[in-house]
């Protein structure tokens, strides 16, 4: 299966945010490379939220660009065989932790966000990670810092997008 049919499996499955999820899917069907980022009009990236419940807590990273603490994500790579993948791929690579674990059941939730010049469109398929007991996190090149936060620090730090994403995410673990 490619990853062009992955993203619409996952998102035809994907019962939340009914009016976004039919935006990603008419991207989709618009343009058949929407799951890359040579896609002008916007493409398909995949993020994760890591997170150590047992601590009450979330690691985001200083986006080096965009100098706004996120969650680990981006774009979609050839070698990824699914969404799932790509989101847990990006979340090890920026966060250095081996061993995270998606949460089951697929995405989190969606967000659509313009990304300046050259503006576009990236169409964020988002999950969340847990992060194994005692995990030890390291800086990659695309941040300037990581860093855990407890839950009620988050507020503090980042922006609405991410507030909604570790909202979703502590309703999917019951906490």
């Amino acid at each position: 299966m490619s990853l062009y049919d992955d993203a619409v499996l996952v998102l035809k499955g994907y019962e939340d945010q009914a009016e976004l999820r039919q935006t990603y899917l008419e991207h989709l069907a618009a343009h058949p490379d929407g799951v890359w980022k040579a896609c002008d009009a916007g493409h398909v990236t995949a993020s994760a939220l890591v997170i150590d419940p047992e601590r009450g807590r979330v690691l985001l990273t200083l986006h080096r660009k965009l100098r706004m603490w996120l969650q680990m994500g981006g774009h979609c790579e050839p070698g990824d065989a699914s969404l799932a993948a790509a989101a847990l791929r990006e979340a090890t690579e920026e966060s250095g932790i081996p061993g995270l674990t998606l949460l089951p059941g697929g995405p989190v939730r969606l967000d659509r966000h313009p990304i300046p010049p050259p503006c576009h469109w990236h169409f964020d398929v988002q999950y969340a990670a847990v992060a194994p007991p005692d995990a030890v996190h390291a800086i990659s090149d695309e941040s300037l810092d990581v860093r855990w936060f407890p839950y009620d620090e988050v507020a503090d730090v980042a922006d609405a997008s991410v507030l909604r994403l570790l909202g979703a995410t502590r309703a999917g673990l019951g906490v």
